[in-house]
């Protein structure tokens, strides 16, 4: 998969979505980076146009149904088709299921399932016509909840029902679809997270954005006769 495709990115502003978009646009692609800090989506941007095709940003947050429906819209009138749509955008929380505000547990669940499952459905139609690829970025979490990620966990099991069921609903159509589950990642969301669990961030001893991305674009990649459905990638030492 090189030269003349498209792809949409959300969650490119920073960490492993960012990896995923520049290495698209090393491809000489055309990318859609989605994110909502409009400066670090603008950082990403400057480095994805040394090598893309065209590189175009959309700032919105995607836990608005309009906002997601309108970027939508606008992909739709841009392009006739689109062959790659990366689901990287989450939010995390952690805490007990006792001390979980339900309100928490609905904004995970906005950003975590319901903008994903939107966003593919919006889209879907150009996917088919390019018999394109969709890639769930998950989470470890999304296969094996621990103690105080029940609230984050369960929007990750969620969203690993909506891509296992959508395999078997598109492959017919020629549409490929991926969840990739990373273990703990070097990302800013990570640093906070290590912090918040009162640990020292070390940062060498995690995976990088950027290994996640060559997991995804070496599948990408993969002949027409193949499929991968599920990977799960962890750091080498298991220092967590």
């Amino acid at each position: 998969m090189t030269g003349k495709f498209s792809a949409v990115i959300t969650g490119a502003s920073s960490g492993i979505g960012s990896a995923i978009a520049i290495a698209l646009a090393s491809m000489g692609g055309s990318v859609w980076l989605v994110g909502q800090d409009n400066e670090r989506l603008q950082a990403v941007a400057k480095i994805a146009r040394a090598s893309a095709q065209s590189v175009d940003t959309f700032c919105v947050d995607l836990t608005v149904d309009a906002a997601v429906l309108e970027f939508g819209e606008r992909i739709r009138r841009e392009f006739r088709t689109l062959d790659v749509l990366v689901h990287c955008a989450a939010a995390l929380y952690t805490g007990t299921i006792a001390e979980t505000p339900v309100q928490q547990f609905d904004a995970l669940y906005r950003t975590n399932v319901r903008a994903p499952f939107l966003l593919t459905k919006s889209l879907l139609p150009l996917l088919k016509s390019a018999q394109g690829q969709i890639v769930f970025v998950n989470s470890s979490q999304g296969l094996q909840a621990t103690a105080r990620n029940g609230a984050y966990a369960s929007t990750k099991h969620a969203l690993k029902a909506i891509a296992d069921s959508l395999r078997h609903e598109v492959n017919a159509d020629g549409i490929r679809v991926l969840s990739v589950y990373p273990g703990r990642t070097a990302t800013p969301g990570q640093r906070a997270l290590t912090e918040f669990e009162g640990r020292t961030y070390r940062p060498e001893l995690l995976l990088q954005p950027e290994d996640v991305a060559l997991v995804i674009v070496n599948a990408l990649q993969l002949p027409r006769t193949a499929e991968l459905t599920n990977i799960e990638v962890r750091p080498l030492l298991k220092s967590y």
